[in-house]
């Protein structure tokens, strides 16, 4: 793909018209005096007064009310030209505090007094998700269940009777309005470059946000409310996320003169890659992920465009349009229903998708872009550990579309291990990966059963049903007959016929089935609805390990200390013969649902029939291992019901197997 140099600007016609220049067409000069009161209040009935409405239906007048609108900012961005950080932060930083985020709001204004493009956008981009934030809070004086869209938080009755619907129109001629400025969007999406948002713009949302926090202030006072801040999202497992080795100065530096030749980056972009590789190595880790996810966002939509043969949705859509965005280019189809052509031009589709849909979009991944964009997170604490998974994964994407006369910087030393990472990055928080973790966690915790703390064996007595008659022979054919049922589909030399129950089900086999490499990009919707089953089953599971483990702890103190009584002591002998039957089923069923994953997609292909057949025998087992959940809990130690039905149970798995209704056998 050719350097598009002869993109000029990535906003349509109507919308670069809407904030490059109706906002400056009234030459006229105007009075900070008249918004702003002797102590530094705003005077929001001189502001709202700029807000025009159509004749029609009075809703807002976009086009007019930014022309009028504009001196109005010019004013004020001039007026804090004029003001010291000191007298700003005197007059202004406690009509911040409403926020939670005052520092972000301060920062901002050091911005605006020297007027660099790119820092500019940046504190709008961190001013609009803040303020997004601190208005959810208010939301919820009076309501639940904040809206997710700004757009909707703004229409909202609730913020309407806080602050009155001619202040909130006035916020969505700037932001959150797709007819208005819209601001937020299109900075976050990646549309605007750094010269094409006037400084005067930030300013005055600047200006906006304390003047809220007067208002609110007000409304506290005369409701004796009590504002309440949402607490932050921090990112857990950190581990799960590194996929990219620690990057250095050296790998930085080699990135930005990559930014400058890659055919990934839009020239008028430029500033934003420099200023994102600058910001990592100050350690401004939020900075550098918030200036460099709308720039990846910016630059697959020209590839996407490019290849499906789109060119025109490059540009920002108008208001009766929708944005080109992540969720649509990481689709498998494209909304005519065509096949989308952007992953074969990645070439690793499963590797760039996988990376995006882990970090931007699946519910249980970090989903970077949502939080940060939302305000979610507290942008002084964000963990570098993420940030380096963003940079180093866009450094990836732009070595993958640099020239051929470029290889050297493919083959640099300190380059090659992160393109070598990128290559064998596997999905980590779709459905299907999780389901690998928590069969494997799972299959851990039951492997800690031999080492519980028992009685002597002579101590236990031999409890009718159990070990040492027919009963419990039976139940340990039957897992071995399943066993022998799937031993096709496991890999060789892997069952012993001395002892095929302990030398197939082991963390070790498990371990191996899970590390081989599944599909998970485009999962059809009966897939994810077999695997959300297999999810419940495999967490039933871990729940009954965690009960076992602590119920057994728990009476083998008892015993030693003599302090069960004599029902609780012939419970807990029943508990020991118990476990031992019930461990190897455990993890027969972790066996079957880490098989059943291999052959997911060809089950879902098969007769309907079949498949719900199949479905409905799986909810079978989840509703086998729900009773065990219950049977082995403190409250209940029903240990005579839970071996009965496990024999049911197993007995059930041996005839659906016979049967060839189970996935594997559906799949070939």
């Amino acid at each position: 793909m050719a350097l598009p140099d002869s993109v000029t600007t990535c906003l349509s016609e109507t919308v670069h018209y809407a904030i490059c220049k109706l906002g400056f067409e009234n030459k006229d000069t105007y009075d900070i005096k008249n918004i702003l009161s002797a102590n530094g209040e705003v005077c929001w009935q001189a502001v709202t007064e700029h807000v025009c409405y159509l004749e029609s239906d009075r809703s807002v007048d976009y086009i007019k009310s930014i022309r009028s609108l504009g001196p109005v900012c010019e004013s004020v961005n001039l007026y804090f030209k004029s003001l010291t950080k000191e007298q700003f932060v005197v007059q202004y930083a406690s009509w911040f505090h409403w926020t939670n985020c005052t520092e972000v709001f301060l920062e901002v204004f050091d911005v605006l007094q020297y007027t660099r493009a790119t820092e500019v956008a940046l504190g709008l981009m961190k001013l609009t998700s803040c303020l997004e934030r601190a208005l959810g809070d208010v939301y919820l004086l009076k309501g639940n269940d904040c809206p997710f869209l700004l757009r909707d938080l703004l229409a909202s009755e609730q913020l309407a009777d806080v602050f009155g619907q001619a202040v909130m129109n006035v916020l969505k001629v700037f932001i959150g309005s797709p007819h208005g400025l819209n601001l937020r969007n299109v900075l976050w999406h990646g549309f605007a470059s750094p010269q094409e948002i006037p400084a005067k713009y930030c300013a005055m949302l600047l200006f906006l946000t304390a003047g809220l926090g007067q208002l609110l202030q007000t409304y506290l006072l005369q409701t004796k409310a009590v504002l309440v801040h949402r607490p932050y999202v921090i990112f857990i497992s950190l581990e799960e996320l590194d996929a990219f080795p620690d990057l250095n100065n050296e790998i930085l530096s080699i990135a930005e003169e990559l930014v400058k030749l890659s055919s990934f980056v839009l020239k008028i972009m430029l500033p934003f890659w420099i200023a994102a590789f600058t910001a990592f190595k100050q350690n401004r880790y939020a900075d550098s992920v918030i200036l460099l996810l709308p720039q990846l966002e910016v630059g697959l939509r020209l590839l996407f465009t490019t290849t499906n043969k789109c060119p025109n949705r490059l540009l920002t859509a108008e208001s009766s349009a929708l944005y080109t965005t992540f969720d649509e280019m990481l689709a498998k189809h494209l909304d005519n229903e065509e096949v989308n052509q952007l992953p074969v031009v990645l070439e690793e589709p499963a590797m760039a998708s996988d990376f995006l849909w882990d970090f931007l979009n699946h519910q249980e991944g970090p989903r970077v872009r949502d939080h940060l964009s939302h305000g979610e997170i507290n942008l002084e604490t964000f963990p570098r550990e993420v940030a380096n998974q963003i940079v180093g994964f866009a450094i990836t994407i732009l070595c993958r579309f640099s020239d051929e006369d470029m290889c050297s910087f493919k083959e640099h030393m300190v380059i090659k291990p992160l393109m070598n990472c990128a290559s064998c990055y596997r999905s980590r928080f779709h459905p299907i990966s999780r389901l690998k973790k928590q069969v494997l966690e799972c299959v851990k915790s039951i492997h800690l059963w031999p080492e519980l703390p028992t009685v002597p064996e002579e101590q236990v007595e031999k409890i009718k049903g159990m070990e040492g008659n027919a009963e419990a022979n039976t139940l340990i054919l039957i897992i071995s007959e399943i066993i022998s049922q799937l031993q096709h589909y496991m890999p060789q030399n892997c069952c012993s016929s001395d002892d095929p129950v302990h030398s197939v089900l082991t963390e070790r086999l498990l371990v191996e089935l899970c590390d081989g490499r599944i599909c998970t990009l485009y999962s059809p919707r009966p897939v994810l609805e077999v695997v959300a089953v297999l999810r419940k089953i495999s967490a039933q599971c871990h729940q009954v390990s965690r009960q076992v483990i602590a119920g057994a702890g728990l009476r083998y103190a008892q015993w030693v200390s003599k302090t069960l009584r004599s029902r609780q002591r012939h419970n807990y002998r029943r508990m020991l013969n118990s476990i031992k039957f019930l461990s190897p089923v455990l993890r027969l069923i972790l066996l079957l649902i880490t098989l059943e994953l291999v052959s997911v997609h060809s089950v879902c292909k098969k007769n309907p029939f079949d498949y719900q057949q199949y479905l409905k025998f799986l909810k079978s087992i989840l509703q086998y291992t729900e009773n065990l959940v219950t049977y082995t809990s403190p409250e209940k130690n029903k240990w005579d019901e839970t071996m009965e039905l496990t024999k049911k149970t197993l007995i059930k798995i041996r005839k659906i197997s016979e049967r060839k209704l189970m996935l594997m056998h559906l799949a070939t």
